[in-house]
């Protein structure tokens, strides 16, 4: 199959707008969205924090975002960035897959690869008590997700959990100890 073009962004839906449902009341000083796409959940979090910045691989994503949103930055996840923050938020990439044709969506597999470097790269800048919130699904892996997560310093739990025709949605927040 031949790699998705980088022209294209992934459009808020289903996905986007529960996580969105649960991050609309979050408050604090500075948010983080991970793999923004269009810019959706940061213009959310612009409303309750003083410093929302947004990530991600997709220059021509960022620059859709950023017709909404400021502070947008082309890199991998959180990677570039030398500062920290009260709340991050990421619709993941879950979906397992062998190779890498959508970057919004495919995690390789068992959807975990491409979600655990996302982690990672979001633990080394969320601050001490500061939380991240994360959208997977039962298509994945996701009980091992959750405790490569907590492997790396966090306490996780379930928040929700939404029916859809085809998987399940699996919001999980994650409290930097």
């Amino acid at each position: 199959m031949q790699k998705k073009s980088f022209d294209d962004y992934y459009r808020p839906a289903e996905d986007t707008f529960f996580l969105a449902n649960y991050i609309q009341n979050e408050k604090g000083s500075t948010a983080l969205d991970i793999g923004t796409g269009s810019g959706f959940l940061a213009k959310i979090l612009s409303d309750n924090f003083k410093l929302v910045v947004s990530t991600d691989i997709n220059f021509n994503a960022l620059k859709k975002a950023h017709e909404i949103v400021e502070n947008c930055i082309c890199c991998n996840a959180a990677d570039a960035l030398n500062c920290n923050f009260d709340l991050i938020v990421c619709n993941l990439p879950y979906l397992p897959s062998d190779q890498i044709i959508d970057p919004a969506v495919d995690g390789l597999t068992e959807g975990l690869d491409v979600t655990t470097n996302i982690i990672k790269s979001a633990s080394n800048v969320v601050k001490q008590k500061g939380k991240l919130v994360y959208l997977t699904s039962s298509l994945a892996n996701y009980t091992e997700l959750m405790k490569r997560t907590e492997s790396l310093g966090f306490s996780i739990k379930i928040i929700a959990k939404k029916k859809l025709f085809f998987e399940e949605l699996v919001l999980v927040e994650c409290i930097k100890l």
